[in-house]
This record gives structure tokens, C-alpha cells and sequence, in this order.
């Protein structure tokens, strides 16, 4: 397939679910001191980029990585010594067989230290993108920004380890912009469990949410904060569904009848979802979209079409949306960063996909979750 990048502009305007372009940009020995503001080869998003592939808005995730975390590999990991490939084939082998040990959870000071940096970190792009770049609260924001051609970022929680067990903080992150919260990451914190990297594997994987985690569930509906379902065990997404009045969100995470990867979502899950009128982002990360689990970057395409064909089957158009994990996870070789986007569009045409039907996935459908979530 031709490069779409090159032969053609982006058509649609794409909300995606899932960045971790903050942390890429913090630590200088994965984003190797790119900026934000110039086109780069090195991660996968960047401003010039995400105009080149039609990016318009996004969830932009504050992550805390643990002290002593040695990162699942990416392609950004792209040296071709022996070392770094015998890396990364221990890494998959240890996913096979299920011997990934959850990370410990954070001390909630160190958490609160690194998020709050991450958050200016954010700000301070949004200051220095001469108006090019937007942290939004309301959907409105959202879509005159796509009429300007300005890129809206949404600050979000991967892992609540910021927010303080008794909540109290909670309203002065909400203050600052808050409006996406993601319960955990893999490893266990005050409010809920996550699932490890296994595959294959179920997502059944420990007890739901603690009490202090309903009542954060409570208190984000009440709110306008979205409750993000991705990283978060069977029995936490039971427990979020029992409690939950608003739409059910998975922001970056797949079908597990096509993968079996203890990240990706059961039918039984999928089915609460669309019951609560809720959403999928579709994630691109190779090792959750290929049915085989693996880390090849090729042909990825055709398996992500498959992921999205099923849950398009499963659940309804209405809602699956994208998620792409850029700058967390390893991408295939035809979405490699943001300005291949056209690429995935261009798939889906060819899969027969129409116009209408594009407009729900690429943004229709984010924007539909959060007028339903967001109190603005």
C-alpha cells in the first residue's frame, strides 16, 4: 500500500484515546530531548506530526513510571545489537509464559511529585505552541479547535496513584483540568488492580475495587471526570460497571477473542460496555491487536482491521473509537507515529467502511462520551 502520508490529506479529524507523548518528552533517555514542536524520527507524536496525520485531539496521559522500571520495549528501542534484540525476545518469551512480575505500588508523595510535573510539563506546551495546541475541558473547545486546525489535548490519569485515598485532592486536580482518570496501570494501587502483560492469559486476574476505589468512582461521576476501564481486571470493570452512572470507557485496549492478551477485553466485558452505551479505543500496540500475541511489526494493518472489525460486529459502530498508546507501546510498521494515520483511513475505505461510519470512529463517538460524562 502506498504511503498515505505522502499521496494524500487527512479527511477526517481523529480524537484518539491513548498518548504517553508527556513521559517521552520527561525522560531524556527514551525521547532523547526531542521537542514537541519540531517533526522528529524518534517516538511517534509530535505537533508537526500530529497535523500531518490529522491527530485533533487526544487524551495525553500522566504516567508515573516506578523508580526501579524497566519499561516493556518499543520501537523506539531501535538499535539492532544483539543485546537490545535478545532484550526484547526475553521480554516476549516472559510474557508468554506468564513470569512478568507486577511493578510494586507507588509511594502516593513520589506520585503526586512526578504527576504534578507532568501536568506542567503539559501546560507549558500549551503555552509555548503559539496557540497551536489546547488543554480542553469542554467538548465545545474540542470542536472549534477542529474547525481551527488546533490540536486539543485532554489531561488525563493513567493510575490514580496521584489522587490521595481519602480524595482529597481530587478537586484541585479537577481545578486544574482533570477530566480522564484511568483507576490503575498494571500494577496495583488505593483503588483497584490492574491486569499483568500476559498473553495468553485472562483478565481474571484478582479481587475489584477497593472501597476506596468505588468511592472515587462515585465522586468522578459526580464530577464530569471520565473513568477509564483500560489496564483494570475483570472483577474492577464489574465493579465500575455496578457503580457507574455514566457511559463505560475503555480509552486504549482491544478484543480478547481475537487476542488473548490479560490487557485486552472479554465478550462479557464488551457487552457491558455497549449496554452502557459506553466506548472501545482500539489500541495499535502490536502485541494486543495480533491474535499470535507477538511483537512483529509487520503486516499490521490487516490484523488491526480484524480488531476493529470485531468489535465494530460485536458492539455496534456507535461505539469503537481509536486508541492508539503512541509513545507507550510499539507500533506497527504502517502506523508508526501520528502522520500515519491516513494510512489506517485509507483501510478502512478499502474495507468498505463509509463516510459516516469514519466520522463515528475517528471522532464522533469521543465526542458523544464526553458531552454524556463531562459536566461542562
Amino acid at each position: 500500500m502506498p504511503d498515505s502520508t505522502t499521496t494524500k490529506s487527512p479527511y477526517y479529524p481523529i480524537f484518539d484515546g491513548h498518548n504517553d507523548v508527556l513521559l517521552s518528552l520527561a525522560m531524556p533517555e527514551h525521547g532523547k530531548n526531542r521537542s514537541f514542536f519540531e517533526e522528529s524520527e524518534i517516538g511517534h507524536l509530535d505537533l508537526p506530526r500530529a497535523k500531518k496525520g490529522g491527530f485533533a485531539a487526544g487524551f495525553f496521559a500522566i504516567f508515573i513510571p516506578n523508580p526501579d522500571l524497566e519499561k516493556p520495549p518499543t520501537d523506539d528501542d531501535d538499535d539492532d545489537d544483539d543485546d537490545n534484540d535478545k532484550e526484547k525476545f526475553d521480554w516476549v518469551k516472559a510474557r508468554r509464559e506468564g513470569t512478568i512480575p507486577l511493578p510494586d505500588p507507588l509511594d502516593f508523595d513520589y506520585a503526586q511529585t512526578k504527576a504534578n510535573d507532568l501536568a506542567d510539563l503539559l501546560f507549558n506546551l500549551e503555552k509555548q505552541s503559539n496557540n497551536q495546541f489546547q488543554v480542553v475541558t469542554t467538548t465545545t473547545q474540542i470542536e472549534n479547535n477542529i474547525k481551527n486546525n488546533i490540536v486539543s489535548a485532554i489531561l488525563h490519569l493513567e493510575g490514580a496513584e496521584p489522587i490521595a485515598p481519602d480524595l482529597s485532592n481530587l478537586i484541585t486536580w479537577y481545578d486544574r483540568g482533570l477530566r480522564s482518570i484511568g483507576l490503575v496501570w498494571s500494577r496495583p494501587n488505593a483503588f483497584a488492580h490492574g491486569v499483568p502483560f500476559h498473553c495468553p492469559a485472562s483478565p481474571e486476574t484478582g479481587p475489584g475495587l477497593t472501597e476506596a476505589g468505588k468511592e472515587l468512582v462515585h465522586a468522578c461521576n459526580e464530577l464530569g471526570i471520565m473513568i477509564d476501564l483500560s489496564h483494570l481486571n475483570q472483577n474492577g470493570v464489574r465493579d465500575v460497571a455496578n457503580i457507574s452512572k455514566k457511559p463505560l470507557v475503555a480509552t486504549h485496549s482491544c478484543a480478547h477473542a481475537v487476542c488473548p492478551s490479560a490487557r485486552n477485553l472479554t465478550d462479557q466485558q464488551l457487552d457491558l460496555i455497549k449496554q452502557s452505551n459506553g466506548l472501545v479505543g482500539c489500541n495499535f500496540f502490536v502485541g494486543d491487536v495480533r491474535p499470535d500475541g507477538g511483537m512483529n511489526k509487520e503486516g499490521g494493518l490487516a490484523y488491526q482491521l480484524q480488531q476493529i472489525n470485531y468489535l465494530v460486529d460485536k458492539m455496534g459502530i456507535e461505539h469503537v473509537a481509536f486508541g492508539s498508546d503512541f509513545d507507550g507501546a510499539t507500533m506497527p510498521d504502517e502506523l508508526k507515529d501520528a502522520a500515519h494515520y491516513p494510512n489506517l483511513i485509507a483501510e478502512l475505505q478499502n474495507a468498505g467502511y463509509t463516510n459516516d461510519q469514519l466520522s463515528l470512529l475517528t471522532h464522533r463517538n469521543f465526542l458523544r462520551i464526553l458531552n454524556e460524562t463531562w459536566n461542562s
